[in-house]
């Protein structure tokens, strides 16, 4: 059973996966919804952050396949989504627009911590679009129960982060929340122009003399 598991690969998943997260990054926008909701769930929201991690882990290469598109394919989209990722981590600007007015949707109850725990919580700022495009693009160079684990991890420090963010951000301050930022930044860089240049070669192969 242990044979499945590679400590190399784990820790690679789980530093690519901690630095799109960004849960530290995250923390002024944890003490707005708390702010706006009185009160987080920090276990239903990575709870639902996990269901939808492992779902996409187990599921989405199944869906990649029935739409035709292979991983290394989208191995090298998720690359270029990783390194506009690392750009605003790095350059402080904002690239990507995530809709979090769900909570505001006619019909729910836009002061429900319950709601906010989930939305914009779980999803996006925990498992968004960038979490899942790198889940699948990962799965190109590392085995899936790795990726599981490396995501077990995650959560275990999403929880952690989610009950102590005020502590957190009384230690650190915002220059330290900045330099941790722009930190993982330049990490996933690196690993976003990695898995770039060892996916594209296997879409445009050359031919053996």
């Amino acid at each position: 059973m242990f044979n499945y598991f590679d400590p190399t690969q784990i820790g690679k998943a789980f530093l690519v996966l901690f630095a799109v997260i960004d849960i530290v990054g995250g923390i002024p926008l944890i003490l707005d919804v708390r702010k706006k909701a009185g009160k987080i769930y920090p276990a239903r929201a990575t709870l639902v952050s996990l269901a939808i991690m492992v779902i996409f882990l187990y599921v989405g290469e199944s869906i990649l396949t029935f739409m035709g598109i292979d991983v290394r394919s989208f191995a090298v989209a998720g690359s270029l989504v990783l390194f506009f990722i690392a750009l605003e981590m790095i350059l402080g600007i904002r690239l990507f627009r995530d809709d979090q007015r769900s909570p505001e949707t006619p019909g729910l109850p836009s002061d429900d911590p319950k709601v906010y725990s989930i939305v914009p919580l779980a999803f996006p700022l925990i498992a968004g679009a960038g979490t899942i495009t790198t889940i699948l693009s990962l799965r190109s160079e590392i085995d899936r129960p790795n990726i599981l684990v490396a995501i077990l991890l995650n959560m275990v420090v999403v929880v952690v982060v989610l009950l102590l963010t005020n502590r957190i951000e009384r230690m650190l301050g915002r220059v330290g929340l900045i330099v941790i930022r722009k930190a993982f930044g330049i990490i996933l860089l690196a690993i976003s122009v990695k898995l770039f240049a060892g996916n594209i070669t296997y879409l445009f192969p050359t031919g053996t003399p």
